[in-house]
């Protein structure tokens, strides 16, 4: 599964690393990013569970 962050969507909130730090970061810039542009097996459900926790839908899944 490929995973994006549109940083010029991200606001910055943090849920998505706080649910799935080995997927996601949060930046000097305060905005999220993907540790890994691919994930596979158990990653894939966290970046889900991330994705889903964006109040901004700035997370891709694919």
């Amino acid at each position: 599964m490929k995973v994006t962050v549109d940083k010029n969507t991200c606001i910055g909130c943090g849920a998505c690393a706080a649910i799935a730090p080995d997927v996601y970061e949060m930046t000097d810039d305060t905005k999220a990013e993907a540790k890994k542009s691919e994930v596979s097996g158990d990653e894939e459900s966290k970046a889900k569970e991330g994705c889903d926790s964006c109040p901004v839908n700035a997370i891709k899944l694919e």
